[in-house]
């Protein structure tokens, strides 16, 4: 087969894949079609807040509640997880029907712990979301020469000392023509209708897609003469004057409120596709590149430095040692100084190797975790559209990753202890049970304190029972089938023996601790800046999108981390520092210190808002499994990287 064939047969599999990736849709992507005059329901969400972090059930305030009942929509694990508690709501429209003053309900009069609930809800800023066809609702408001937007709106705001209520809503429901029934055409790939068969149209009446959802709050003080003999879906009688820098429904004990809505469709060029770039306009794109920018010159610079070691320092010293003959070599070895000296000790056994073994297993079983989840989410499986599908993906990856976890605790543990069986079933169970029980300790004491708060986010105790069933009955064995692998395949040979005493470690005019845990700066400068995108995704109910550049960040911050622990092993050992195990997993690991510090500094400074022990607790402690999880990574890659340096640099050397 000559170059020319082979180039066609490349073009032509390029070809088909690009045919494919126009034909490919992403799951849970698919457009709903309405026709005129079908019916579009509006969900409820908890009510969240920035103030406090703590999710609510919409229905725990008095607001006006479906003529059917309340019913809680189909959730995954993931939304469960994350607080979300999506329900039906009274808000119905028709598609392409345009109603005005549409009566909800009247609630009872206000009891005075109804009072209190609500005006405290208003003081923690708490907002209310709801959801059209998948989409939240949206709010702009307008300052100086351009526009805010905001997701979800407030239930009410404090004006001087009264409380008033947004109790109109005034509604746009942006759609767009829905013109044909291919799916390509929908996604705007005109060209990749030849590769998909186009079927007849299922019906010549013209449908519509939702692209957008906007609402607009106000506060109306209704007409009690006007509510009277009202039902739920007439129309108010009198005109209601909706204005956005007005408020007039005070709220006060023992007097209702009464709740209306407008709707209006407006037609909208925007592609169904497209339909989310409102909620994921990509803010601060120079700012993201510049912290790449600024991973690769930290990179470049460790990368020098391990060229050096490699190169100059390495590569010297066995060349000339190599050039020496047998007297030479036993003359030399008396002279000998720096790293060669620690050659009968440097693959001692470590203090504590089982804990270090089930670290490296549970750091490689997250880190694999959080690239397979990045990557799948980079390439849009795991987009905003799909509430709770980024943590039911880490979830289902993290317990499959156990065969990874296993193995490489196990083989770990057998190198250590020349490939002796004994104990693999040990470090199996101990690896299965040490992030995962440190994570189910911190999240119960913590769903305790939602649980006492009465908060949508405290997780529900056929949950914690569904979880701890997956743990056991999928992420426990899966552990096991891999430390079983791990016990089967070849130990790691060391390529020098270890003396039977010790050498004295000489002492040092600093602790060699603190280079450890200074080195962990330079990691955390690779991450710093997209850290900050992370944490107000989290804390500052932002969406966070750019699974692409974070999975760029990733692969800088592995990079740095192998460098710099590569690099300060070698350090130790040319001081004849042979404890290099733990100060190697420490000191890439160590970044997890600085994250932490950084997530205290963002508590002060940029949650200034935040109110409550309650708050402070669970941010502390979300942080807390956070940095743990970033620790076990990161370290279990400085520690490998490192292992594989020693391993090579003294196979390179002929001693006996």
């Amino acid at each position: 087969m000559d170059f020319f064939d082979k180039f066609k047969i490349w073009g032509l599999l390029i070809c088909l894949i690009s045919q494919f990736a126009h034909g490919f849709y992403l799951p849970g992507s698919y457009p709903h079609k309405y026709v005129i005059g079908d019916p579009l329901s509006v969900k409820v969400n908890s009510l969240t807040s920035i103030d406090t972090e703590i999710p609510y059930s919409y229905y725990s305030l008095p607001f006006c509640k479906p003529p059917e009942g309340v019913k809680d929509s189909a959730e995954n694990l993931g939304e469960l997880l994350m607080g979300d508690r999506i329900e039906n709501s009274p808000y119905k429209f028709k598609m392409y029907t345009n109603e005005t003053q549409i009566f909800l309900c009247q609630t009872k009069p206000l009891s005075s712990e109804e009072y209190k609930l609500l005006t405290n809800r208003i003081d923690e800023i708490y907002q209310v979301n709801l959801i059209l066809d998948n989409l939240p609702a949206i709010r702009y408001t307008k300052r100086d020469t351009y526009y805010l937007r905001w997701t979800g709106y407030p239930i009410g705001i404090k004006v001087q000392d009264a409380y008033y209520v947004f109790n109109h809503l005034k509604f746009t429901v942006l759609v767009h023509k829905y013109e044909e029934t291919n799916v390509a055409s929908v996604m705007g790939t005109g060209d990749a209708a030849e590769a998909i068969p186009v079927g007849k149209p299922e019906s010549d009446i013209p449908g519509y897609m939702v692209v957008g959802f906007e609402v607009t709050p106000c506060s109306v003080k209704h007409n009690p003469e006007s509510l009277k003999n009202l039902k739920t879906y007439n129309n108010y009688p009198s005109t209601i004057s909706c204005e956005e820098n007005t408020v007039n429904m005070a709220i006060k004990e023992n007097e209702p409120i009464a709740f209306t809505y407008d709707v209006t469709f407006v037609e909208s060029d925007i592609k169904w596709p497209s339909r989310w770039d409102a909620y994921l306009k990509m803010e601060g794109a120079k700012v993201h590149w510049f912290s790449i920018l600024n991973s690769l010159m930290v990179i470049t610079f460790l990368a020098g430095i391990v060229l050096v070691i490699f190169l100059r320092t390495v590569r010297r010293d066995l060349t000339h040692y190599e050039e020496l003959d047998k007297e030479a070599q036993a003359q030399m070895n008396e002279e000998l100084s720096g790293w060669k000296l620690v050659v009968a000790d440097v693959f001692r056994a470590p203090d504590n190797p089982a804990l270090l073994c089930v670290m490296v297993g549970d750091g490689v079983q997250i880190l694999g975790m959080a690239v397979v989840t990045i990557m799948f989410a980079a390439l849009g499986f795991m987009s905003p559209a799909s509430r709770g599908t980024l943590v039911t993906g880490m979830l289902i990856f993290y317990m499959i990753l156990g065969i990874l976890a296993g193995y490489v605790a196990v083989r770990m543990w057998r190198t250590i202890f020349s490939g002796d069986h004994k104990g693999w079933v040990s470090v199996s169970w101990k690896v299965a049970c040490f992030f995962p029980g440190i994570a189910f300790s911190i999240l119960f004491v913590l769903n305790f304190l939602l649980w006492g708060s009465h908060s949508t986010g405290a997780i529900p105790f056929s949950l914690f029972v569904i979880l701890i069933l997956l743990w056991f009955c999928i992420s426990v064995p899966l552990t096991f089938v891999g430390g079983y692998f791990g016990a089967k395949a070849n130990h790691i040979e060391y390529p020098v023996r270890t003396n039977q005493i010790p050498r004295e470690i000489p002492s040092q005019k600093y602790p060699s601790w603190l280079l450890v845990l200074g080195a962990g700066t330079l990691p955390f400068g690779t991450l710093f800046i997209e850290l900050f995108f992370i944490m107000s995704s989290i804390w500052m109910g932002r969406v966070y999108y750019v699974f692409g550049f974070l999975f760029v960040v990733l692969i800088l911050l592995v990079v740095v981390c192998a460098e710099v622990s590569l690099v300060l092993t070698y350090m130790h050992l040319c001081v004849e520092d042979w404890k290099w195990w733990w100060k190697s997993f420490f000191a890439s690991g160590s970044v997890a210190l600085y994250i932490f510090l950084y997530s205290i500094n963002y508590l002060i400074f940029d949650l200034k808002s935040l109110s409550g022990p309650v708050s402070a607790t669970l941010y502390l402690g979300y942080s807390l499994l956070m940095v743990l999880a970033v620790m076990l990574a990161t370290g279990t890659v400085g520690f490998l990287s490192s292992f594989w340096f020693v391993h090579y640099l003294f196979s390179s050397v002929k001693l006996d």
